[in-house]
């Protein structure tokens, strides 16, 4: 007990041992020093909320029955922990609830010095310089994150603790797996101090060797960094600064893990440091080590996240330092170096922490690597902004065009691509892409639209023959395939090859159309035909194939025919070979023709099929001239000896002025578009390899009359364009402009309306379409009649009828007022507070019996003033929009109420004995032979009673009481004579008058009632201007919430 009393009463001297400055405990962080004027005061350290472990134990638990180490117990209350307060700071107290055996133990401040650096040095923890002369030696930064040795991680792990020499005096140090670590820079004080230090060791290593704990649950810890590693390890990018703020937060991240139990620290702090945000919090050294000198600036070196060199962040003379904007899912290293006025240091160890993820930007969208018939090809590339090491994982979300189950997963895995597959052709996708990573999910890219490739398409049809096959052309047209392949059919290909030779197909045609003429053919030869077509999913396999064979034409010239033998006097035989071409029919036969001379007229003079022929009868001595012509099966050529290889067709309405419209071999052409009874003008002429030929003699051809034609221009007729306006709610007025006749007059016209409903006018281009139903949107068509028919219809008019005229409504008194009646017709607001289409004209009958309109407007609502009480008025209404003016409803009659009698002045009142008073008032007329009746009313206090109900104008009041205040008012009724049951109608009370019955005593008796009366007329004054400012003050709210109203709300 001596030695723990003597404990006590030593704190003060050893804190001021322990600085000579005054001070050196504020700067250990155990206490706080301020001064107020010559006093120096020291404070405790605020008090952590408490950590996990032991922290979270109550102040009071546990104390009894504990030991000290020294063999004396410290029951409940006997301990004075005001000792705290001068010695030791409150976050080490609070944990551990007694006094160390150290600080027990320890006689002097050099003894605990030595004593923290043999425990320091047994149990295996980090080299501590103390201070010496000369250089300062390397200090290590403090980190606020939680690191213990020996836990295997996939992230490396720094230690760091902070110690003080009396932070070890205050508790026992608890490590998982302590490490053996050289003990430098130990200097021997006196001889005292290191036979503590030998003292302590041989106690750490009894207890190690023996493995006795001391009842470790009740034991007081070595050093206050037991708990000082958890409970002072903040979290890593927190806003922490200093260790109150430490321990603050992290007491929020610990709630409820296991007390004491390493891996569950550890976990926490793994935790903790992977959560870093985008900063770095540094805290103070562990330790003020000068080595004589006071440090004045630190130097901190980083390598930027880049593992490169070290470049300096911060140099001043602060003990912390925070590391903002910095990127996530890097590690950092950094490194400290201290400044005193003898020099820099060595820096210190370097440390490595690490920022949190978060979670990835949005990736960009996926594009299209390649696309098939059914299956896509889709490439992206990792976010932006991103950590190049974070591992990522990627989704891909599909969506159909019109399937209408939205967005659905088709990818996930870490692959930059993937390629979809089953899906339908020429089909748009659209797309979406999410990343993940360790932090969670990203937000979706923007959508794209991707579409796989169409197919190939099918054959078309097999190509047929349109029109009359020519010797020199023919029309094909053709279908397209029944399968398009998912695209538009952009080209045919049309190919040719003889069937004769049966070899090499030829293409003649390329293009969109469907129909091609084979032009440059061979008259007489068969023609195969066959067609193909592309889109974008490529060329399709060739239809069928179609044969076809041209005409054939006359055969070409013959050579000259040759004399066989001698020629004799009548006769002469020649002989002829068949011509160069045949016209593509077998030669038949052969026409000979004989003429004395070129200009005589030519003589047939053989006709067969034999290649030689003899002539006889002929003149001795004379010159012939012979032609020859072979025939086939369509016939022989006129062609001069020449083949004819075109023929040239010349048109025109004048015959003067026509123009060139075909040109081919053909020997017909058919003239499309003419104008029917028209006469039209035209010639031919025909082409060889000789030249041009004359034109023919000019044609007159006239087409024959036809049916009119269209309508060109159809319209419809407003209200101000006809003299006489029809209802064109159930009517439509057209006007359209007469067509061609086409050689024959027209007698009339049909106009085709609605369901095709079909009304036939005369030649009037004018019509009114009449029993239509209202505000019902017609489609309207017109066309010509003639003797040959009807012509085509015109292009459709779409016309819509007006509404019908609304009903009048029904008509209602809803207030009746002997000077006003309000009225009130159909379902509607009182106001028009949006614009409606329907109006209404509401008349009332004046004294001459005409009906004048009172209210014009959309409301549904009025009310008629200043009329006369009890008169009866007639009124009617009229509802009208844009469909036109509706009917007037029938006449109702209102009749307004009696009024009430006006209201009185105040009553006199006047003393006629001693407890007699007379109140008298002014009385009224009769109003239109309704007789008037008076009720007067007396109040002695708060309630009026009624004292009096009758004809007369006055009221004799007896028996008043002496010395007390009365107050009467009077109000006039009227008797309803002509009304069933006789109901009276009564006005509004008067005045009230105020008046007291007072003894009369011998003498002038005025001045009382003088005096009486000026108190009520004061009273009345008061009153009225009690009225007048609650009055104003209402008026005054009214008009500020009305421009809180207008200003704040409406606009």
């Amino acid at each position: 007990m001596e030695l723990l009393e003597r404990v006590q009463r030593r704190p003060r001297s050893f804190s001021e041992g322990w600085s000579p400055s005054g001070a050196r405990l504020g700067e250990l962080g155990l206490l706080t020093w301020r001064g107020e004027g010559s006093r120096v005061i020291s404070e405790p350290l605020p008090v952590p909320e408490g950590a996990p472990g032991e922290l979270e134990r109550d102040w009071e638990q546990g104390m009894e029955g504990q030991d000290t180490g020294n063999g004396f117990p410290l029951p409940e209350g006997r301990v004075r922990w005001g000792i705290g307060k001068e010695f030791l700071a409150m976050r080490v107290v609070r944990p551990w609830h007694r006094l160390p055996r150290e600080a027990v133990a320890s006689s002097s401040l050099e003894v605990s010095k030595a004593g923290l650096d043999g425990a320091w040095s047994n149990l295996g923890k980090r080299k501590v310089s103390l201070p010496m002369a000369g250089r300062i030696g390397p200090s290590k930064p403090h980190f606020d994150f939680f690191m213990v040795y020996g836990r295997s991680s996939t992230r490396p792990y720094d230690v760091t603790k902070r110690f003080h020499a009396a932070d070890f005096c205050a508790s026992r140090l608890r490590i998982s797996e302590p490490r053996s670590h050289g003990r430098t820079n130990f200097i021997q004080r006196d001889e005292r101090s290191l036979k503590m230090q030998e003292h302590l060791k041989k106690r750490l290593k009894d207890r190690q060797a023996s493995g006795h704990t001391n009842n470790k649950l009740n034991s007081p810890p070595s050093s206050p960094h037991k708990v000082a590693n958890s409970s002072n390890a903040t979290i890593p990018n927190g806003n922490g600064k200093g260790q109150q703020g430490a321990v603050g937060a992290l007491k929020q991240k610990q709630i409820g893990k296991t007390k004491g139990s390493p891996e569950t620290e550890v976990g926490e702090s793994d935790t903790e440091s992977r959560k870093c945000d985008t900063h770095l919090s540094l805290g103070k050294p562990v330790s003020s080590n000068d080595n004589g000198s006071k440090i004045t600036n630190f130097l901190l070196e980083w390598d930027e996240g880049k593992n490169g060199p070290f470049k300096e962040c911060y140099y001043g003379h602060l003990k912390q330092y925070k590391l903002t904007k910095l990127t996530p899912s890097t590690r950092y290293s950094l490194r400290l170096a201290a400044k005193n006025d003898i020099g820099m240091s060595g820096f210190s160890e370097t440390v490595t922490f690490g920022t949190a993820g978060v979670v990835p930007p949005a990736p960009a969208p996926p594009v299209l690597l390649e696309a098939g018939v059914t299956w896509m090809a889709l490439g992206w590339s990792p976010p932006a902004g991103g950590a190049l090491d974070d591992s990522l994982t990627y989704s891909l979300d599909m969506e159909e065009e019109g399937s209408g189950y939205g967005f659905q997963p088709q990818y996930n895995g870490d692959e930059l691509s993937c390629t979809l597959r089953n899906l339908r052709r020429s089909t748009f996708y659209k797309f979406r892409l999410f990343a993940y990573n360790s932090e969670g999910k990203s937000s979706p890219s923007e959508v794209v639209e991707h579409s796989t490739k169409p197919d190939r398409p099918g054959a078309p049809s097999k190509p047929v023959v349109k029109g009359k096959i020519h010797p020199h052309s023919v029309r094909v047209t053709w279908e397209p395939p029944k399968d398009n392949g998912g695209s538009d059919i952009s080209k045919y290909f049309l190919e040719i090859s003889e069937a004769s030779v049966g070899g090499k197909w030829e293409p003649i045609y390329s293009g969109a159309q469907r129909e091609h003429v084979c032009d440059h053919l061979r008259p007489g030869t068969s023609y195969r035909l066959r067609v193909s077509c592309a889109s974008k999913g490529g060329e399709s396999q060739a239809s069928d194939v179609t044969t076809v064979t041209t005409a054939a034409v006359p055969p070409g010239p013959c050579p000259a025919p040759a004399l066989v033998g001698k020629a004799k006097p009548k006769e002469i035989t020649l002989q002829w070979g068949p011509p160069a071409v045949d016209g593509g029919s077998e030669i038949t036969e052969y026409l000979l023709e004989m003429a004395s001379s070129e200009q005589d007229e030519r003589r047939v003079v053989y006709q067969g099929p034999a290649a030689e022929f003899g002539v006889t009868n002929l003149l001795p001595g004379r010159t012939y001239c012979f032609w020859l012509r072979a025939g086939n099966r369509v016939g022989s050529p006129a062609c001069n000896g020449a083949e004819i290889t075109e023929y040239r067709l010349d048109w025109g309405q004048v015959e003067g002025s026509m123009h060139v419209i075909y040109t081919g071999p053909c020997q017909s052409y058919e003239v499309k578009g003419l104008t029917p009874a028209t006469t039209y003008y035209c010639r031919v002429q025909a082409v060889n390899v000789a030249g041009v030929g004359l034109f023919g003699d000019t044609g007159m051809v006239t087409t024959p009359p036809s049916v009119p034609a269209a309508v060109a221009v159809l319209h419809l007729l407003e209200e101000d364009q006809m003299e006489i306006s029809p209802p064109f709610s159930t009517c439509l007025a057209i006007q359209w402009e007469e067509p061609c006749c086409h050689g024959a007059e027209i007698t009339g016209y049909n106009i085709e309306y609605g369901e095709k409903q079909l009304v036939t006018v005369g030649r009037n281009t004018t019509h009114v379409l009449e029993n239509l139903l209202p505000d019902t949107l017609y489609r309207i068509r017109v066309q010509a009649i003639n003797s040959f028919g009807v012509g085509p219809f015109s292009h459709s008019m779409k016309a819509k009828t007006k509404p019908l005229p609304p009903d009048p409504p029904h008509l209602e008194c809803v207030v009746f007022s002997y000077q006003s009646l309000k009225l009130k017709w159909g379902e509607g607001p009182s106001r028009a507070l949006i614009p409606n289409p329907t109006q209404f004209n509401l008349q009332m009958e004046d004294r001459f019996g005409r009906f004048v309109t009172v209210y014009n407007g959309p409301c549904h609502t009025y009310k008629v003033q200043r009329l006369s009480e009890s008169t009866t008025y007639h009124f009617r209404i009229q509802a009208y929009n844009d469909a036109g003016d509706g009917a007037f409803s029938e006449v109702c009659a209102f009749t307004t109420t009696k009024s009430p009698p006006p209201p009185l002045k105040a009553p006199k009142a006047i003393q006629l004995e001693e407890n007699t008073f007379e109140i008298t008032w002014e009385p009224l007329q009769p109003m239109k032979g309704d007789s008037i009746v008076y009720i007067l009313q007396l109040a002695a206090g708060r309630e009026f009673d009624q004292v009096y109900k009758g004809p007369e104008p006055w009221f004799r009041l007896p028996a008043a009481q002496t010395n007390c205040e009365y107050r009467a008012r009077v109000c006039a009724g009227r008797q309803c004579h002509d009304l069933p049951g006789c109901p009276e109608l009564y006005g509004p009370y008067s005045p009230s008058t105020v008046f007291c019955c007072q003894r009369r005593e011998p003498g002038p008796a005025a001045a009382p009632a003088g005096t009486e009366q000026a108190q009520s007329g004061k009273r009345l004054r008061e009153e009225r201007a009690i009225a007048i400012a609650l009055l104003c003050g209402f008026a005054l709210v009214a008009i500020l919430f009305a421009v809180v109203i207008q200003y704040f709300v409406i606009k």
